[in-house]
């Protein structure tokens, strides 16, 4: 990945710091290769950086502004949301040694997004949460170099290398035994997730997508011919495999998308999603449960990072009149978690109690929806 940032096991924290800093100034964009037609053009050092990357459209296009009272709206919503996502992460990596999906990449992924419409965020913190990832990967390198890998199995590493590829990082010793993991089991047709922790860590297809990013992103030239035929298999699965509920139908689409499936395909895989959406605007993780911003938020992302609807669109809006009813006055969204606890509870900051670690992967899904359909600003450096 062409960037200005290396977060090599080399490279001193104040050297890290000062590359950092440049790398968003520079404005990194929110996803590789495709997602970089829509938030800044990114290059690949990977085994498929020669991917063709069709023409990007006009940014007007792109962001089609809300009428008045929306937009002020979806801004005001941005600001509050903000100090809450950089707190809760703070009070994660303050707490544990460990890199999580909720405690880092949900609030990365919103917050460069923000900085990309010109919020002001705190960088160093960003950058921390950027380095705690790296710093989970190195730890974990010989294991992944022998299949084993880290607690979370495919589903953190590849969260953890969405993180990294946000924050600018480039292929190195670390991310090449990533890759090697990834590609370990040559009979796979998709990855799994390893765990039942509904919804982050419940899907094959949250994994496979994940799996197939980081790859598309990280892999290394000696990976390419196991690469592509695993993403060969992967794309037949899930030509043949049915998503059950929202998070499956969200990263189907997205691993469509990114594996270039025919065209018919991807839209009759938004056309479901689409048609999951509830009268109140939002979605539901599954039938029986509310709306709510971790599966309107991830719907959204994905519709339009799938290109589907552009965030002018009536199924964008409506989604973006449920996520600004839904926020709470302290800028954030509560989500009701599904998953039993396994860890002992800690308080990161973010409120909501034992709710909390689902609730700010909610409000940052919430916040990168809210971001796409924010004007396209310079990235604030000191003050907005």
């Amino acid at each position: 990945m062409q960037s200005n940032l290396f977060y090599g096991s080399v490279l001193s924290y104040f050297l890290c710091s000062q590359l950092f800093a440049q790398s968003f100034d520079a404005a990194p964009p929110l996803a590789g290769e495709r997602g970089a037609e829509r938030l800044g053009r990114i290059d690949c050092e990977g085994p498929l950086a020669q991917r063709e990357v069709r023409e990007a459209k006009p940014k007007a296009e792109l962001a089609a502004p809300a009428d008045g009272d929306q937009q002020e709206a979806i801004e005001s919503a941005i600001r509050k949301s903000i100090p809450l996502l950089e707190k809760g992460a703070a009070g994660h990596r303050d707490q544990r040694t460990c890199f999580t999906c909720h405690g880092q990449t949900l609030p990365v992924l919103a917050l460069v997004a923000a900085n990309q419409r010109g919020f002001t965020i705190d960088k160093d913190n960003l950058q921390s949460q950027v380095k705690r990832a790296a710093d989970h990967m190195k730890r974990g390198r010989k294991n992944y170099l022998i299949g084993r890998g880290q607690g979370g199995g495919h589903t953190t590493a590849g969260y953890a290398l969405w993180t990294m590829e946000v924050g600018g990082a480039k292929p190195d010793e670390v991310t090449t035994a990533v890759g090697a993991y990834l590609v370990w089991d040559k009979k796979a047709d998709h990855w799994r997730s390893s765990s039942n922790r509904p919804p982050s860590e419940g899907s094959h297809f949250t994994a496979t997508y994940l799996a197939v990013r980081a790859l598309d992103v990280f892999g290394a030239k000696e990976q390419a011919d196991l690469i592509a035929s695993r993403k060969k298999k992967s794309l037949d699965w899930l030509l043949r495999t049915k998503a059950k509920d929202t998070e499956d139908r969200v990263f189907r689409l997205l691993a469509l998308h990114r594996l270039d499936a025919d065209s018919d395909t991807i839209r009759a895989a938004a056309k479901q999603l689409i048609e999951s959406q509830r009268d109140d605007g939002g979605w539901a993780q599954i039938a029986d449960l509310k709306s709510d911003a971790y599966a309107t938020g991830s719907a959204l992302f994905s519709l339009h990072e799938a290109e589907q609807i552009e965030v002018g669109d009536p199924v964008y809006r409506r989604g973006l009149r449920f996520l600004l009813q839904d926020q709470r006055d302290d800028g954030s969204w509560f989500v009701k978690s599904r998953s039993k606890p396994f860890q002992k509870h800690f308080e990161s900051g973010f409120p909501h109690g034992k709710d909390q670690f689902i609730s700010i992967t909610g409000s940052g899904w919430a916040t990168l929806a809210l971001s796409l359909a924010a004007p396209e600003r310079e990235p604030a450096k000191g003050g907005e």
